[in-house]
């Protein structure tokens, strides 16, 4: 199996990486990144489209995982059509260029939906309440026409980045070894699982013959205080932080959301939540 990994360099293209195993991958990161890390030694800008066609003019991938894409709620909000070039548009080419036979995953997220509406299964209606959700929906929209394409989402993927500075668990780590101030928002509810486990089940569903959309679900959702001070005991971090409403933030945040999934197969089951039960 030949695979081309996408966003690479990302929080979970990065646990996606690593967790590969035995399966030969090219991870991809996009053309801007400086320093790269060792295993990612390939870049390309999806929303480039003659660099996208160009590169599958020469080589024919049996399997794309694609984790590309600007992901700061903060910045899509500032920059909106940056945030559907790259989200949307590089989905687009991606979606126009693959080669046929080539299966694609896209990794999604829970952005999609905004709270307080859920739980939310598959079949729900999105309801994104922010940039970064909107162009997660239509590029969801474009691979979900496509045969051979399956659209996954997740919540929270706990664990370490490329760069020590992304996710829950290094921003934590890194805001508080540069002595820098900490806000947790209040009211965040989400899914939290290890980026290992998730990793291994969207590996699970790459290699299977399944179409469409999947939820990856936690067997429990936390709040973003629960989960901050859990990883803040757990990883021995010294961390300090405040809280504040969602309401109170400049950017869109999520309220209550709760993924669960309409299937019942093996690889639908809840993987365990970071924070274990009492």
């Amino acid at each position: 199996m030949s695979v081309f990994l996408f966003g690479a360099n990302s929080m979970l293209g990065w646990s996606m990486l690593r967790a590969a195993g035995a399966t030969a991958v090219d991870g991809f990161c996009n053309g801007f990144t400086r320093k790269p890390p060792p295993d990612i030694d390939r870049g390309i800008h999806l929303d480039d489209e003659l660099a996208v066609a160009e590169l599958f003019r020469d080589e024919q991938p049996s399997l794309i995982i694609n984790c590309a894409g600007i992901c700061d709620v903060g910045t899509c909000e500032e920059s909106p059509d940056f945030a559907y070039s790259v989200n949307v548009d590089g989905a687009r080419i991606l979606v126009d260029h693959a080669p046929a036979a080539t299966r694609i995953v896209y990794l999604s997220s829970d952005h999609v939906f905004g709270g307080d509406a859920g739980p939310y299964r598959e079949d729900t209606p999105p309801s994104p309440i922010s940039v970064y959700g909107h162009t997660r929906v239509a590029a969801e929209q474009l691979f979900l026409a496509r045969p051979n394409t399956l659209v996954v989402r997740a919540g929270l993927w706990i664990g370490p980045s490329s760069n020590g500075r992304m996710g829950h668990l290094d921003w934590l780590r890194d805001r508080h070894r540069r002595g820098l101030p900490m806000t947790i928002v209040a009211d965040e509810h989400r899914s939290a699982v290890w980026a290992e486990d998730a990793a291994r089940r969207v590996w699970d569903l790459a290699r299977s013959e399944l179409t469409g959309l999947r939820h990856v679900v936690a067997d429990r959702i936390v709040s973003r205080p629960e989960l901050a001070t859990y990883l803040d005991g757990h990883f021995a971090i010294g961390a300090r932080f405040e809280l504040e409403s969602r309401h109170d933030r400049k950017t869109p945040h999520l309220g209550h959301v709760d993924l669960v999934t309409l299937h019942r197969d093996p690889l639908a089951t809840p993987l365990p939540s970071v924070i274990p039960p009492r």
